[in-house]
């Protein structure tokens, strides 16, 4: 028979293991799900849950992290416990979604629906995402649905995906659109994420529909400081940024128009787990921000962020209590 304290020391072995097991197996998610599967209509139909403690997840760059702490905030004042946790990118923090190690994140609506699309059916399954926010959504919701995934409804926030030069070589090169970029024959090395040489609107858009010479991709990020700075001192050529980036002018960048319209209009929406953060309170809080969230205000805050060196948390407390829904 076992004495108390080895007894004790058994347990807080088993606990110990239980949560190394627990943190590996949220830390290396990778394209396998514990979702509903496609074929399991019955989990979808199910009633939606209502989980008193949720993981808000951000993909790691400053919009997502304001994004993910103002979700955190609502849904604290609306009585719920709540933990961030960022991610990397889509290809972690989906599956995670859909089995539940993460319960809320903020969105974009057509980048979103392209992705489950490529997912679902194949990467060279025709786009769904479109200028057109309706129809987009539509898609969307029907793709999320199958997962478990209920997609809340956007606002009034929209951002797109972007792409900057340095100012002196747009003016050395005459640039002012992709179209010029591509009509100059110039080769291009461009800093981005690293899925940036699978997604149909980064470097295979951009050879396809501007004819950019890219000759690789910098993987430094969405618009990060590093990106930014390597684009400035002339290591790349590109970088790959957002229509919110509120530093441009701080690393000498310009925004080239993308006149053939490769990227459609992405309106911020929160996607949620449905088992665990499907009920009318999750809804009810996090819709709270639609009716006042704008895409000059992403700008700012991003900007407060990083340009002004403030804590996305207190950005995004701060901004949240200005418009009264904080208290």
């Amino acid at each position: 028979m076992k004495r108390p304290r080895q007894r004790q020391r058994l347990r807080l072995r088993l606990r110990l293991r239980l949560r190394r097991t627990a943190v590996a197996a949220l830390l290396l998610v990778t394209g396998c799900s514990t979702g509903p599967s496609l074929e399991n209509q019955g989990a979808v139909t199910a009633p939606p849950g209502d989980s008193h403690h949720l993981t808000i997840g951000s993909a790691g760059f400053t919009e997502s992290d304001l994004l993910a702490q103002m979700y955190s905030l609502l849904l604290k004042q609306a009585g719920y416990q709540t933990s961030l946790l960022t991610v990397a990118n889509r290809e972690l923090y989906e599956p995670a979604l859909e089995s539940g190690q993460i319960d809320v994140v903020p969105e974009y609506a057509a980048t979103f629906a392209d992705w489950l699309n490529a997912k679902t059916n194949g990467p060279d399954a025709p786009a769904v995402g479109s200028p057109n926010l309706a129809t987009t959504m539509k898609a969307l919701r029907q793709l999320a649905t199958p997962r478990g995934l209920t997609v809340l409804d956007p606002g009034k926030a929209v951002d797109q995906n972007a792409f900057a030069v340095a100012r002196s070589y747009a003016n050395e090169h005459h640039l002012k659109t992709l179209s010029d970029l591509g009509a100059s024959g110039l080769k291009v090395r461009l800093a981005a994420g690293d899925e940036c040489v699978q997604r149909p609107y980064c470097e295979p858009g951009l050879k396809k529909t501007y004819g950019i010479d890219i000759t690789a991709v910098d993987p430094k990020g969405v618009g990060t400081t590093q990106a930014k700075s390597a684009v400035q001192n002339g290591q790349d050529q590109m970088v790959l940024t957002t229509t919110t980036d509120a530093t441009l002018d701080q690393f000498g960048l310009v925004l080239l128009t993308d006149d053939k319209h490769l990227q459609n209009a992405d309106y911020v929406v929160p996607v949620v787990n449905r088992s665990r953060a499907g009920s009318t309170g999750v809804t009810k809080a996090l819709g709270e921000l639609n009716g006042v969230l704008t895409t000059a205000d992403l700008a700012s805050m991003n900007q407060q962020v990083d340009s002004w060196r403030r804590l996305a948390q207190d950005v995004a407390r701060t901004y949240l209590k200005d418009k009264g829904l904080l208290k």
